[in-house]
């Protein structure tokens, strides 16, 4: 049984018309026939804006075709609203997609996104931005720069591959002040990471929710290490899990509700993307503020 909109009679689902992948995303929405979807072709840039509109305009549920980053931005301006984010994921990751066990396939994607139900969901801010997934500040924020640069010579998964190497042999330390719970600590640290809910570096699990885990902000701090012992860490995170690396000298980590960081960069990373801050740096967790659809079970 396909959703009605309450105050407007098709689901709003908007495309990035840039996107090298809007073509495919196109024709998923309109296999499911006329009547259910209205795309709207918004680059990423005015697409919170876009949102608000159909808010506006009376929208119970919109559609976001992309991967965090977008649908983050659309999260925004959804959050607090009760109008439902249906995803049709259409990034390289899409780690909430795959988080709540959406389909990845785009035409079954669409059926759920029709036909599914709403769940609260979680998310967490930095300042006054909203987050789905992960923040970190130090090193991704390197790696991502360097993969960036040679991702149009390279593509993207040779140019992470040459970017992780090059991080490893110039591992960039910085100076973050983190106040957690009303303690405040000082690390000389290559990276500080910051997940919406428990989460696992565990392989086959590698940055995923933990299942059942958790709510909160899950902050895990890297001890002060040279670029080989960088990735020792993140190999026995791997292999044993987190809580196992967290009871050495190699990490601290945190499960809290809020945490302070005062780092000396204005750059920071979110769902996977840069974006500029201004320090001091507040997080905070922010507790079934989305409503997101799911395929009814």
């Amino acid at each position: 049984m396909l959703l009605a909109n309450t105050a407007c009679e098709m689901i709003p689902a908007f495309v990035n018309p840039l996107a090298g992948n809007a073509d495919a995303a196109r024709g998923a929405l309109r296999v499911m026939g006329d009547g259910v979807f209205d795309i709207r072709e918004v680059p990423p840039q005015t697409l919170a804006d876009r949102v608000k509109e159909a808010i506006d305009e009376g929208a119970a549920r919109i559609l976001v075709a992309g991967g965090d980053g977008t649908i983050g931005s659309a999260a925004s301006a959804l959050s607090g609203t009760g109008v439902e984010l249906a995803i049709l994921p259409c990034g390289t990751l899409n780690h909430l997609a795959k988080d709540l066990g959406l389909p990845l396939q785009l035409e079954e994607a669409a059926r759920v996104a029709a036909t599914g139900k709403a769940i609260s969901v979680d998310a967490a801010a930095v300042n006054d931005r909203l987050f789905l997934n992960t923040s970190s500040v130090g090193a991704y924020v390197t790696f991502v720069r360097a993969r960036e640069r040679l991702e149009k010579r390279l593509g993207y998964h040779i140019a992470s591959v040459v970017a992780g190497i090059r991080l490893l042999f110039r591992m960039p330390l910085f100076r973050v002040t983190l106040e957690v719970e009303g303690v405040s600590r000082e690390y000389l640290t290559p990276l500080v990471f910051i997940g919406v809910g428990e989460r696992e570096l565990q392989l086959p699990t590698l940055g995923a929710r933990v299942a059942g885990g958790k709510t909160g902000l899950h902050v895990m701090v890297v001890r002060r290490r040279s670029g080989a012992r960088a990735l020792a860490t993140g190999l026995a995170a791997a292999a044993r899990g987190i809580n196992a690396v967290a009871r050495t000298p190699a990490m601290d980590v945190f499960l809290v509700d809020a945490c302070r960081i005062a780092p000396r960069t204005r750059m920071a990373a979110v769902d996977g993307e840069l974006v500029r801050v201004t320090p001091p740096l507040t997080y905070r967790h922010v507790p079934g503020c989305l409503r997101v659809v799911v395929a009814e079970k």
